[in-house]
């Protein structure tokens, strides 16, 4: 059995918007999906043990900041960076908005190693190698983990060539 989804036509004449919906094959919508460059989302979602973590608000705004032009991308909002003192959960916490979606990173910074969270959401291509790098590059990586999601249609892993560490 073939599944289907029901939208509503946007600026309908028809008063009841129940009764100008439509169905089509979800089929159909993935296809229209893909066909539509804008409609980009890859989701890198990784997870690293770090020895040189950000430690201060100020060195890890300056890092998001660099780390979106890295990357191509245009930043919206923030970036907006705390630091969390709570014992068991101390660390730093910097988010921003870009135009094409988020860039979030935590990092506890209590164990030895450090663990780092990155999450880069984007409706634009980017590179999850190059990224890797720079974060091998600026934190001394020991371990990583990643996870690279294609969220067009579903949430479905992309399976990189090689291992970006």
């Amino acid at each position: 059995m073939s599944s289907y989804v029901r939208y509503v036509v946007a600026n309908s004449t028809a008063r009841d918007p129940v009764a100008n919906a439509r169905t089509v094959p979800t089929a159909a919508v993935e296809t229209a999906v893909m066909q539509n460059s804008l409609n980009i989302h890859k989701h890198l979602i990784i997870r690293a043990e770090v020895n040189n973590p950000p430690t201060n608000t100020k060195m890890l705004e300056q890092w998001l900041e660099e780390f979106i032009d890295f990357i191509g991308m245009k930043i919206m909002m923030g970036p907006y960076v705390a630091y969390c003192e709570n014992e068991g959960n101390r660390g730093i916490t910097g988010i921003a908005v870009i135009e094409t979606s988020h860039i979030a990173m935590h990092v506890w910074d209590e164990p030895v190693p450090a663990m780092m969270q990155l999450d880069v959401y984007s409706c634009a291509e980017f590179d999850p190698y190059s990224i890797a790098d720079k974060l091998k590059q600026d934190f001394d990586v020991l371990k990583i983990d990643y996870k690279f999601l294609n969220r067009e249609t579903g949430l479905k892993s992309i399976r990189l060539k090689k291992t970006p560490i």
